[in-house]
């Protein structure tokens, strides 16, 4: 174990040293003089020397404090640039999630006005994996899924809620459309279709309805934006099209809803989790999509 004085006694004597005065010393590390004056002592004290000397022309360093200083500001030099060699640059209060684009663009955005006006001391970089260079510098990690990481804190945010809808132009006299008349819109993940008609025509009792046909797209704003057209009928999770439900642009064909079985888990790796930062935004998230 090292045989050292506390940190801040050595950060005050190279204070003091540089400016040869307590009053200086105390002004740039935003303590009072008495603050100063104090930690000298003490680190006189443990040395057993006298590092000042007052004269008549002001503050001077003993011969032992002349010979400490300049081997203490080359300590603290290098510690600085051992710091500086292994903090990320300009992302020191930087918080970078990566997330589903299309959750980022409907659910998210909606929602960060009142995380930057609560927090904002916490710069925002939300981004998806196509586009960041670099894994190790995201924070955390908002993912479509079933089931948690197992590599990581992963913790599940929301589960989806589906509900089938269409554009108002496919009614006709208020009666839905026939879900036998129209393409079904499907939406692909990670190179295959997802199984929510499936499973909400089973909830329906439904039996007559061919949940294989239709349209297929990469992304689900891509199915949203061709049902909002008229392009078919679609069964999206309710919590990404609450804009449309609200202002009629889209309409239930029935009001019933099937959960899950996916969901968006937050996930944090372990070297992650100890950053406040990450620790603001999970709590604020946790908050707002919960019940």
């Amino acid at each position: 174990m090292r045989q050292l004085p506390a940190l801040n006694m050595l950060r005050v004597f190279e204070e003091v040293a540089r400016h040869r005065s307590f009053s200086q010393a105390a002004l740039g590390l935003n303590v009072t003089q008495g603050a100063v004056s104090r930690q000298i002592k003490q680190l006189e004290d443990y040395l057993g020397v006298a590092l000042f000397v007052r004269t008549p022309r002001g503050l001077t360093l003993t011969d032992c404090g002349a010979a400490l200083s300049p081997q203490l500001g080359a300590a603290f030099d290098h510690i600085e640039r051992a710091l500086e060699a292994v903090r990320v640059p300009n992302l020191r209060q930087r918080l970078r999630i990566l997330a589903p684009p299309t959750w980022a663009t409907r659910w998210l955005s909606t929602q960060l006005r009142h995380f930057c006006q609560r927090y904002p001391e916490i710069s925002l970089s939300v981004t998806n994996q196509n586009s960041h260079a670099s894994l190790a510098e995201i924070d955390c990690q908002i993912r479509f899924g079933l089931e948690p990481a197992g590599h990581c804190s992963s913790q599940l945010l929301v589960m989806e809620r589906h509900i089938a809808v269409a554009s108002p132009e496919l009614f006709v006299d208020g009666q839905a459309p026939d879900l036998r008349q129209f393409p079904l819109l499907h939406i692909l993940h990670d190179g295959k279709r997802l199984k929510v008609w499936e499973n909400w025509l089973a909830a329906m009792g439904r039996d007559d309805v061919d949940a294989g046909q239709g349209l297929e797209f990469s992304t689900l704003d891509q199915v949203i934006h061709t049902a909002l057209a008229g392009g078919g009928l679609a069964v999206i999770d309710r919590q990404m099209i609450e804009r449309e439900l609200g202002n009629g642009s889209l309409l239930p064909i029935t009001p019933v809803e099937v959960s899950g079985p996916y969901g968006y888990w937050l996930d944090v790796a372990n070297d992650k989790q100890g950053l406040s930062k990450v620790r603001v935004f999970t709590e604020w998230l946790r908050q707002i999509s919960g019940p």
